[in-house]
Protein backbone atom coordinates (compact mmCIF):
# COMPACT_ATOMS: atom_id res chain seq x y z
CA UNK A 1 0.00 0.00 0.00
CA UNK A 2 1.52 3.36 -0.73
CA UNK A 3 2.01 6.22 1.42
CA UNK A 4 0.45 9.46 1.09
CA UNK A 5 2.32 11.43 -0.49
CA UNK A 6 1.25 14.74 1.11
CA UNK A 7 2.86 13.76 4.01
CA UNK A 8 6.08 15.46 2.60
CA UNK A 9 4.48 18.56 2.11
CA UNK A 10 5.10 20.70 5.01
CA UNK A 11 2.14 21.02 7.64
CA UNK A 12 1.84 24.44 8.20
CA UNK A 13 1.66 25.06 3.93
CA UNK A 14 -1.40 22.22 3.76
CA UNK A 15 -3.36 24.56 6.56
CA UNK A 16 -2.08 28.14 4.98
CA UNK A 17 -5.47 29.10 2.08
CA UNK A 18 -3.92 30.43 -1.29
CA UNK A 19 -4.06 33.90 -2.25
CA UNK A 20 -7.64 33.91 -3.43
CA UNK A 21 -9.13 36.22 -6.46
CA UNK A 22 -12.09 37.14 -7.44
CA UNK A 23 -14.09 35.62 -10.03
CA UNK A 24 -14.58 38.67 -12.68
CA UNK A 25 -15.78 37.13 -15.97
CA UNK A 26 -18.83 39.82 -17.00
CA UNK A 27 -18.04 42.36 -13.62
CA UNK A 28 -17.18 46.06 -13.96
CA UNK A 29 -13.88 45.00 -11.59
CA UNK A 30 -12.92 47.57 -9.08
CA UNK A 31 -11.50 44.78 -6.68
CA UNK A 32 -8.07 44.47 -7.64
CA UNK A 33 -6.16 48.28 -7.95
CA UNK A 34 -5.76 47.84 -11.08
CA UNK A 35 -5.50 51.00 -13.90
CA UNK A 36 -9.18 50.89 -15.59
CA UNK A 37 -7.63 52.49 -18.61
CA UNK A 38 -6.08 50.26 -21.75
CA UNK A 39 -3.36 51.52 -24.36
CA UNK A 40 -4.87 53.89 -26.63
CA UNK A 41 -5.19 51.67 -29.85
CA UNK A 42 -2.36 53.27 -31.96
CA UNK A 43 0.33 52.24 -28.73
CA UNK A 44 -1.04 48.83 -28.75
CA UNK A 45 -0.98 48.14 -32.60
CA UNK A 46 2.93 49.70 -31.71
CA UNK A 47 3.74 47.11 -28.69
CA UNK A 48 2.38 44.37 -31.14
CA UNK A 49 4.91 44.76 -33.37
CA UNK A 50 8.12 45.20 -31.01
CA UNK A 51 6.71 42.08 -28.89
CA UNK A 52 6.19 40.44 -32.36
CA UNK A 53 10.06 41.24 -32.75
CA UNK A 54 11.55 40.20 -29.75
CA UNK A 55 13.51 36.66 -29.85
CA UNK A 56 11.15 34.27 -27.55
CA UNK A 57 13.88 31.73 -28.56
CA UNK A 58 16.70 33.61 -26.58
CA UNK A 59 17.02 33.74 -22.59
CA UNK A 60 16.82 37.86 -21.39
CA UNK A 61 19.85 39.39 -22.06
CA UNK A 62 21.12 43.06 -22.66
CA UNK A 63 17.37 44.17 -22.86
CA UNK A 64 17.34 43.89 -18.99
CA UNK A 65 20.11 45.92 -18.60
CA UNK A 66 18.53 48.70 -20.61
CA UNK A 67 15.05 48.35 -18.50
CA UNK A 68 17.38 48.84 -15.50
CA UNK A 69 18.60 52.10 -16.97
CA UNK A 70 15.52 53.41 -17.87
CA UNK A 71 13.95 52.72 -15.03
CA UNK A 72 16.94 54.57 -13.17
CA UNK A 73 16.38 57.12 -15.42
CA UNK A 74 12.77 57.51 -14.66
CA UNK A 75 12.91 57.55 -10.87
CA UNK A 76 16.17 59.62 -11.23
CA UNK A 77 18.27 57.45 -8.96
CA UNK A 78 19.66 58.90 -5.95
CA UNK A 79 23.69 58.81 -5.92
CA UNK A 80 24.69 56.00 -4.32
CA UNK A 81 21.94 53.99 -4.86
CA UNK A 82 21.28 50.19 -7.43
CA UNK A 83 18.40 48.92 -8.73
CA UNK A 84 17.18 45.28 -8.98
CA UNK A 85 14.26 43.87 -10.93
CA UNK A 86 11.46 41.34 -9.79
CA UNK A 87 8.73 39.16 -10.98
CA UNK A 88 5.93 41.38 -9.45
CA UNK A 89 6.79 43.11 -5.59
CA UNK A 90 5.88 39.83 -4.23
CA UNK A 91 8.74 38.20 -5.84
CA UNK A 92 10.95 40.74 -3.96
CA UNK A 93 9.24 40.52 -0.58
CA UNK A 94 10.43 37.14 -1.07
CA UNK A 95 13.80 37.49 -1.81
CA UNK A 96 13.90 39.87 1.22
CA UNK A 97 12.89 37.54 3.33
CA UNK A 98 15.32 34.81 2.01
CA UNK A 99 18.20 36.97 2.30
CA UNK A 100 17.35 37.81 6.10
CA UNK A 101 16.39 34.53 6.99
CA UNK A 102 18.94 33.88 10.17
CA UNK A 103 18.06 31.94 13.33
CA UNK A 104 14.99 33.79 15.50
CA UNK A 105 14.54 36.85 12.29
CA UNK A 106 11.53 38.53 12.63
CA UNK A 107 9.29 40.86 10.41
CA UNK A 108 7.19 43.48 11.45
CA UNK A 109 4.47 45.89 10.05
CA UNK A 110 1.99 47.62 10.66
CA UNK A 111 -1.55 46.15 10.14
CA UNK A 112 -4.32 46.16 8.42
CA UNK A 113 -1.34 45.78 5.89
CA UNK A 114 -0.74 44.06 2.65
CA UNK A 115 -0.83 40.27 3.31
CA UNK A 116 2.40 39.20 1.70
CA UNK A 117 4.50 40.46 4.53
CA UNK A 118 3.22 37.92 6.81
CA UNK A 119 2.61 34.99 4.24
CA UNK A 120 6.46 35.29 3.07
CA UNK A 121 7.87 35.49 6.60
CA UNK A 122 5.44 32.61 7.02
CA UNK A 123 6.56 30.42 4.08
CA UNK A 124 9.91 31.06 5.10
CA UNK A 125 10.00 30.31 8.66
CA UNK A 126 10.24 33.65 10.18
CA UNK A 127 8.38 35.20 13.17
CA UNK A 128 5.80 37.94 11.90
CA UNK A 129 4.71 40.71 14.13
CA UNK A 130 1.73 42.47 13.17
CA UNK A 131 1.27 45.96 15.16
CA UNK A 132 -2.39 47.55 14.80
CA UNK A 133 -3.03 50.99 13.74
CA UNK A 134 -4.92 53.58 15.60
CA UNK A 135 -8.71 53.69 15.17
CA UNK A 136 -8.46 56.49 12.41
CA UNK A 137 -5.77 54.14 10.31
CA UNK A 138 -2.62 55.72 11.45
CA UNK A 139 0.27 54.51 12.42
CA UNK A 140 1.01 53.67 16.79
CA UNK A 141 4.24 55.12 16.71
CA UNK A 142 4.39 54.06 20.82
CA UNK A 143 3.43 50.33 19.65
CA UNK A 144 5.53 50.04 16.91
CA UNK A 145 8.24 51.53 18.80
CA UNK A 146 7.89 49.00 21.46
CA UNK A 147 7.56 46.31 19.41
CA UNK A 148 10.55 47.05 17.37
CA UNK A 149 12.91 47.44 20.96
CA UNK A 150 10.96 44.14 21.84
CA UNK A 151 11.89 42.44 18.70
CA UNK A 152 14.64 43.67 16.68
CA UNK A 153 12.90 42.82 13.43
CA UNK A 154 15.23 42.03 10.20
CA UNK A 155 12.94 43.84 8.01
CA UNK A 156 9.93 46.45 8.72
CA UNK A 157 7.66 47.61 6.23
CA UNK A 158 6.09 50.66 5.92
CA UNK A 159 3.54 51.12 2.77
CA UNK A 160 3.65 54.01 1.95
CA UNK A 161 0.50 54.79 1.09
CA UNK A 162 -1.09 51.85 2.60
CA UNK A 163 -3.24 48.91 1.37
CA UNK A 164 -6.39 48.49 2.04
CA UNK A 165 -6.07 51.90 3.90
CA UNK A 166 -4.80 54.12 0.79
CA UNK A 167 -3.51 56.76 3.36
CA UNK A 168 -0.38 58.10 3.96
CA UNK A 169 1.65 58.23 7.42
CA UNK A 170 3.22 60.92 9.27
CA UNK A 171 6.60 61.42 7.48
CA UNK A 172 8.44 62.75 11.19
CA UNK A 173 7.05 59.04 12.56
CA UNK A 174 8.69 57.17 9.89
CA UNK A 175 11.85 59.45 10.54
CA UNK A 176 11.67 57.86 13.69
CA UNK A 177 10.66 54.74 13.37
CA UNK A 178 13.63 54.50 10.23
CA UNK A 179 16.06 55.30 12.91
CA UNK A 180 14.71 52.73 15.68
CA UNK A 181 15.67 49.87 13.08
CA UNK A 182 19.23 51.72 12.26
CA UNK A 183 19.86 51.50 15.77
CA UNK A 184 19.91 47.78 15.85
CA UNK A 185 20.71 46.70 12.14
CA UNK A 186 17.13 46.46 11.19
CA UNK A 187 16.11 46.81 7.44
CA UNK A 188 13.27 49.21 6.57
CA UNK A 189 11.28 48.36 3.22
CA UNK A 190 9.16 51.65 2.24
CA UNK A 191 6.39 49.62 -0.33
CA UNK A 192 5.44 52.03 -2.43
CA UNK A 193 2.88 50.42 -4.95
CA UNK A 194 0.31 53.11 -5.43
CA UNK A 195 3.25 56.11 -5.89
CA UNK A 196 1.57 57.00 -9.11
CA UNK A 197 -1.54 58.71 -7.33
CA UNK A 198 0.39 59.79 -4.31
CA UNK A 199 1.38 63.11 -3.42
CA UNK A 200 4.40 62.04 -1.22
CA UNK A 201 7.66 59.96 -2.45
CA UNK A 202 10.09 58.88 0.52
CA UNK A 203 12.49 58.83 -2.71
CA UNK A 204 12.73 62.42 -1.58
CA UNK A 205 14.02 61.41 2.02
CA UNK A 206 16.74 58.84 0.63
CA UNK A 207 17.74 61.74 -1.98
CA UNK A 208 18.13 64.26 0.46
CA UNK A 209 19.03 62.57 3.66
CA UNK A 210 21.38 59.61 2.62
CA UNK A 211 22.44 58.70 5.58
CA UNK A 212 19.40 58.74 7.81
CA UNK A 213 18.04 56.49 5.17
CA UNK A 214 20.84 54.03 4.83
CA UNK A 215 19.29 51.01 6.47
CA UNK A 216 15.98 51.61 3.54
CA UNK A 217 15.18 50.22 0.91
CA UNK A 218 12.03 51.45 -1.31
CA UNK A 219 10.19 49.14 -3.20
CA UNK A 220 7.57 49.80 -6.55
CA UNK A 221 5.64 48.20 -8.93
CA UNK A 222 4.55 48.98 -12.47
CA UNK A 223 1.38 47.05 -11.70
CA UNK A 224 -0.23 50.54 -10.82
CA UNK A 225 1.64 52.52 -13.24
CA UNK A 226 -1.10 50.21 -15.61
CA UNK A 227 0.99 47.13 -16.37
CA UNK A 228 -0.62 44.76 -13.58
CA UNK A 229 -0.62 41.90 -16.10
CA UNK A 230 3.54 42.40 -17.14
CA UNK A 231 4.13 41.39 -13.08
CA UNK A 232 7.19 43.70 -12.93
CA UNK A 233 8.40 44.94 -9.94
CA UNK A 234 11.77 46.95 -8.83
CA UNK A 235 13.66 48.10 -5.50
CA UNK A 236 16.63 50.56 -4.94
CA UNK A 237 18.61 51.48 -2.17
CA UNK A 238 22.09 51.35 -1.05
CA UNK A 239 24.25 49.63 -3.63
CA UNK A 240 25.71 47.70 -0.74
CA UNK A 241 22.34 46.20 0.27
CA UNK A 242 20.98 45.87 -3.20
CA UNK A 243 23.77 44.13 -4.34
CA UNK A 244 23.09 41.24 -1.88
CA UNK A 245 19.51 41.21 -2.05
CA UNK A 246 20.04 40.69 -6.42
CA UNK A 247 22.30 37.72 -5.12
CA UNK A 248 19.13 35.20 -4.66
CA UNK A 249 17.15 36.50 -7.58
CA UNK A 250 16.36 33.16 -9.58
CA UNK A 251 18.15 34.17 -13.04
CA UNK A 252 16.09 35.34 -15.90
CA UNK A 253 13.20 36.28 -13.18
CA UNK A 254 12.23 39.06 -16.02
CA UNK A 255 10.97 37.47 -19.33
CA UNK A 256 11.76 39.46 -22.38
CA UNK A 257 8.44 40.55 -22.80
CA UNK A 258 7.78 41.50 -19.50
CA UNK A 259 10.84 43.73 -20.08
CA UNK A 260 10.19 44.92 -23.48
CA UNK A 261 6.68 45.72 -22.14
CA UNK A 262 8.08 47.68 -19.59
CA UNK A 263 10.57 49.73 -21.63
CA UNK A 264 7.65 50.99 -24.41
CA UNK A 265 5.75 52.07 -21.12
CA UNK A 266 8.66 54.00 -20.04
CA UNK A 267 8.84 55.44 -23.18
CA UNK A 268 5.50 56.86 -23.57
CA UNK A 269 5.27 57.71 -19.50
CA UNK A 270 3.34 60.70 -20.05
CA UNK A 271 -0.30 58.78 -21.25
CA UNK A 272 0.68 56.84 -18.21
CA UNK A 273 0.69 59.82 -16.45
CA UNK A 274 -2.32 61.27 -17.77
CA UNK A 275 -4.15 58.10 -17.09
CA UNK A 276 -2.79 58.90 -13.10
CA UNK A 277 -4.32 61.82 -13.22
CA UNK A 278 -7.46 61.53 -14.58
CA UNK A 279 -7.65 58.21 -11.82
CA UNK A 280 -7.19 60.80 -9.25
CA UNK A 281 -9.70 62.87 -10.57
CA UNK A 282 -12.72 60.42 -10.18
CA UNK A 283 -11.28 59.50 -6.79
CA UNK A 284 -12.17 62.97 -5.75
CA UNK A 285 -15.41 62.37 -7.44
CA UNK A 286 -16.14 59.23 -5.80
CA UNK A 287 -14.85 60.41 -2.26
CA UNK A 288 -17.20 63.24 -2.65
CA UNK A 289 -20.47 61.01 -3.54
CA UNK A 290 -19.44 59.00 -0.39
CA UNK A 291 -19.62 61.40 2.08
CA UNK A 292 -22.88 62.21 0.41
CA UNK A 293 -24.57 58.77 1.39
CA UNK A 294 -26.04 58.81 4.86
CA UNK A 295 -24.55 55.92 7.06
CA UNK A 296 -21.04 55.56 4.94
CA UNK A 297 -17.67 56.74 6.07
CA UNK A 298 -15.32 57.25 3.44
CA UNK A 299 -11.46 57.58 4.29
CA UNK A 300 -8.92 59.84 3.16
CA UNK A 301 -7.35 58.46 0.08
CA UNK A 302 -3.77 58.43 -2.05
CA UNK A 303 -4.14 55.77 -4.00
CA UNK A 304 -5.86 54.32 -6.30
CA UNK A 305 -8.63 53.14 -4.23
CA UNK A 306 -11.05 54.12 -1.36
CA UNK A 307 -11.71 52.59 1.85
CA UNK A 308 -15.29 52.85 2.85
CA UNK A 309 -17.53 51.91 6.26
CA UNK A 310 -20.92 51.17 5.52
CA UNK A 311 -23.77 49.57 7.65
CA UNK A 312 -23.58 46.36 6.76
CA UNK A 313 -19.98 44.89 4.50
CA UNK A 314 -21.30 42.08 3.45
CA UNK A 315 -25.20 43.05 2.47
CA UNK A 316 -23.77 45.88 0.66
CA UNK A 317 -21.09 43.59 -1.53
CA UNK A 318 -23.77 41.09 -2.16
CA UNK A 319 -25.87 44.06 -3.55
CA UNK A 320 -22.93 45.51 -5.91
CA UNK A 321 -22.09 42.03 -7.41
CA UNK A 322 -25.63 41.21 -8.06
CA UNK A 323 -25.74 44.20 -10.08
CA UNK A 324 -22.22 43.50 -11.99
CA UNK A 325 -20.17 45.07 -9.55
CA UNK A 326 -17.20 43.36 -7.98
CA UNK A 327 -15.31 45.22 -5.39
CA UNK A 328 -13.48 43.75 -2.57
CA UNK A 329 -15.17 43.18 1.01
CA UNK A 330 -12.02 43.57 3.74
CA UNK A 331 -14.25 43.58 6.57
CA UNK A 332 -13.12 40.52 7.44
CA UNK A 333 -9.63 40.84 7.47
CA UNK A 334 -8.96 42.78 10.64
CA UNK A 335 -10.73 44.29 13.39
CA UNK A 336 -10.41 47.60 12.56
CA UNK A 337 -12.29 46.90 9.19
CA UNK A 338 -15.00 45.94 10.60
CA UNK A 339 -17.82 46.61 7.84
CA UNK A 340 -15.60 47.90 5.53
CA UNK A 341 -15.42 47.51 1.51
CA UNK A 342 -12.34 48.56 -0.69
CA UNK A 343 -13.04 50.07 -3.58
CA UNK A 344 -10.87 50.76 -6.88
CA UNK A 345 -11.36 54.00 -8.41
CA UNK A 346 -12.67 52.69 -12.37
CA UNK A 347 -13.03 55.02 -15.70
CA UNK A 348 -15.72 57.69 -15.24
CA UNK A 349 -18.67 55.92 -16.72
CA UNK A 350 -17.46 52.47 -13.84
CA UNK A 351 -17.20 55.04 -11.06
CA UNK A 352 -21.03 56.36 -12.47
CA UNK A 353 -22.49 53.07 -12.10
CA UNK A 354 -20.78 51.94 -8.63
CA UNK A 355 -22.02 55.53 -7.52
CA UNK A 356 -25.42 55.06 -8.78
CA UNK A 357 -25.97 51.17 -7.39
CA UNK A 358 -24.52 52.64 -3.42
CA UNK A 359 -26.98 54.94 -3.90
CA UNK A 360 -29.92 52.59 -4.52
CA UNK A 361 -31.46 51.78 -1.37
CA UNK A 362 -30.89 47.93 -0.66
Amino acid sequence: MSVNPLGVIRQDVQSMHAYAVQDAAGMVKLDAMENPFALPPGLQAALGTRLGAVAVNRYPGPRIDDLKVALARYVDLPAGCSLMLGNGSDELISLLTLACDLPGATVLAPLPGFVMYAMSAQLQGLKFVGVPLTTDFELDETAMLAAMREHKPAITYIAYPNNPTANLWSADTIRRLIAEAGSFGGLVVMDEAYQPFSSSSWIDEIRSDPLANANVLLMRTLSKFGLAGVRLGYMLGPQALVQEIDKLRPPYNVSVLNAECALFALEHAEVFAQQALQICEQRAVLLEALHRIPGFQAFPSQANMVLVRVPDAQRCFDKLKAQGILVKNVSRMHPLLTHCLRLTVGTPSENALLIRALQTPP
